[in-house]
This record gives C-alpha cells, sequence and structure tokens, in this order.
C-alpha cells in the first residue's frame, strides 16, 4: 500500500535524489540545475506543502512539491511539480501525487491549480491530468528545451479547486 504524507528532514535524501534524476533526465522540469543537501533542503522547506508518497516499508517512491504560481491579485492559483523515481513507475504513484496535492491545494486556500510547462511528450502525466478533470489551455510551440538542445511544445493545464 502507497501513503502520501508532509515530507520530513528524514525524506530529505531521498527527495532529492528522485527529483534530480528528473532533472537529469532533461524531458520534464525546467530546472538544469541538480540540488545538494544545502540547496534541496532550503528548496523544499520553501514550499508551501511538499508530499511524499511512500511503500510500506518506508521508502520514498515519489514527491511533490505545491507553491503559488504568482503573487497578489493572482496569488489563488498555484503550481505544482511531480517527480516519481525511475523504478517506480507505472505503479499509479503519481495518480496518488495529484490526488493529494489537489487536497492539499484546497486546504491551503489556493482556488486554481495550473500547470504552466507540461511537455506535449509526456503523453502519461497528460492523460492523468485529463482523466482527473485538468483543461489543456493551449500549446506554446517550442516553449522547452530538451536535454538534447531540441525544441519541444508545452501544454499548459488548470483545475479549479472550488
Amino acid at each position: 500500500m502507497i501513503c502520501v504524507e508532509k515530507y520530513s528532514a528524514d525524506d530529505l535524501s531521498a527527495i532529492i535524489r528522485i527529483w534530480n534524476e528528473v532533472v537529469e533526465e532533461g524531458v520534464a522540469f525546467p530546472q538544469e540545475e541538480l540540488l545538494d543537501t544545502q540547496s534541496g533542503g532550503e528548496f523544499f522547506a520553501s514550499q508551501t506543502f511538499c508530499g511524499v508518497a511512500k511503500d510500506d516499508s518506508g521508502t520514498v517512491l515519489g514527491l511533490y512539491i505545491l507553491h503559488p504560481n504568482n503573487v497578489g491579485r493572482c496569488g489563488h492559483i498555484c503550481n505544482a511539480s511531480y517527480a516519481v523515481s525511475s523504478v517506480s513507475r507505472g505503479l499509479h504513484i503519481g495518480e496518488q501525487l495529484v490526488l493529494d496535492c489537489i487536497k492539499q491545494a484546497k486546504e491551503h486556500g489556493f482556488g486554481v491549480l495550473q500547470f504552466n510547462a507540461v511537455v506535449e511528450s509526456n503523453i502519461h502525466a497528460r492523460h492523468l491530468y485529463e482523466r482527473i478533470g485538468f483543461t489543456q489551455l493551449g500549446t506554446i510551440p517550442d516553449g522547452f528545451r530538451m536535454k538534447d538542445g531540441t525544441y519541444a511544445n508545452i501544454c499548459p493545464y488548470y483545475i479549479s479547486l472550488k
């Protein structure tokens, strides 16, 4: 059984490893810099919420970060990123992370969850978002630079939390 809970300091090395794995793959996250213990600790602590998916043994399989997408008059819109370890993909962990993120976003007073840069070729994530009820806002041509230097389209998505 998989549970999703708020991350703790004990999870830090695992979530840094998983986060860096996705960054190094270069096909989903806009970040290019890898996190170390210090920068990772600061990064995850700065989020509105950071959730981790764990199995029965307490092994971290994936994570998400939740934070405002903007400020002021648009501060009710939040943004999130999800990462699942390569060995845990295909186990529907992403779905559990997204559903928990929606719950946490509501609890933290956000009204909209928006994804700014879903890479068009990330079919599994896009199907998941659409199945849950997210709406695609359009396509931004060549909005994401892949690790190999080519460009891919991005597809922003949103869901109302009200």
